[in-house]
């Protein structure tokens, strides 16, 4: 893993810091979709992790589109556009697929500016908690070009087609208390508790079986583009697995037993 992406873990929760506060980290390369890529895989991989948070050091949770190399691109790029098609499918698309397809829950911990690109990695998140000192812009029109990591499929998700499109194309930033109030963010909190909040929501999480918490997932994934039937039979098969763990055995066992307590009390 590079060092773009700076990776803990403790208590069944992974951070996931992205570490280039010079750039207000900035996705534009190979470099950041690679940490970023890699970091998701470890994550991934790691069937110990139940919940993740993922943040910004310095002052932005992540800026979007590095702006010069943009500008130095458009000047002497000399790809043509099935080539650029690739560009884009071979680099910060890995990001979207990526951050969305993790099983474990993400939290977002909004911590400053969410632009562009940068508003719709949180968008790939589960849960989304902001610091007052958070901005959200779905940007791309503003600098003439689209989203094209996936912020048309994942923005309206959240906060619905009239406010996606809205904020799609005005291209205009929304603050802290905006982004609570069509829903974007969940919760929002002082600068200076963001990172606390985010872990305690996480810690909350962690406490439950980690393969229970991939699945019910994977089925409010599934249920954003499947037909009921589908998610029916999906459920059926996962909680036939769910109760043949230790874990169910042990939870089960244990509410029958502070029920019985609670009767002879």
């Amino acid at each position: 893993m590079n060092d773009f992406v700076k990776l803990e873990k403790r208590d069944g929760i992974a951070i996931a810091t992205l570490n280039s506060p010079d750039t207000r980290n900035a996705l534009s390369s190979e470099h950041e979709y690679a940490a970023v890529e890699a970091a998701c895989r470890d994550i991934q991989n790691d069937r110990t992790v139940r919940a993740a948070v993922l943040t910004g050091a310095g002052t932005a949770f992540c800026a979007g589109g590095n702006i010069k190399a943009m500008h130095e691109r458009a000047e002497n790029n000399s790809s043509p556009p099935v080539e650029q098609r690739y560009q884009y499918k071979e680099g910060i698309q890995r990001i979207a697929l990526a951050v969305h397809h993790l099983e474990v829950p993400v939290i977002a911990a909004v911590n400053g500016a969410a632009i562009g690109a940068g508003l719709d990695l949180a968008c790939m998140c589960d849960i989304r908690i902001a610091s007052e000192n958070a901005v959200f812009a779905e940007s791309f029109v503003k600098i003439g070009i689209i989203p094209g990591d996936g912020g048309a499929w994942l923005l309206q998700r959240i906060v619905g087609v009239s406010k996606a499109a809205e904020m799609t194309f005005t291209g205009d930033p929304i603050n802290a208390r905006d982004a609570l109030a069509c829903g974007l963010v969940s919760k929002v909190v002082p600068a200076e508790v963001l990172l606390h909040e985010a872990l305690a929501l996480a810690a909350r999480i962690a406490v439950n079986p980690g393969h229970q918490l991939r699945m019910a997932k994977r089925l409010i994934r599934e249920a954003q583009t499947s037909r009921l039937e589908t998610i029916l039979e999906m459920s059926a098969a996962f909680q036939a697995l769910a109760h043949a763990t230790d874990e169910h055995r042990a939870l089960v066992a244990a509410a029958v037993e502070r029920i019985s307590k609670k009767r002879k009390e």
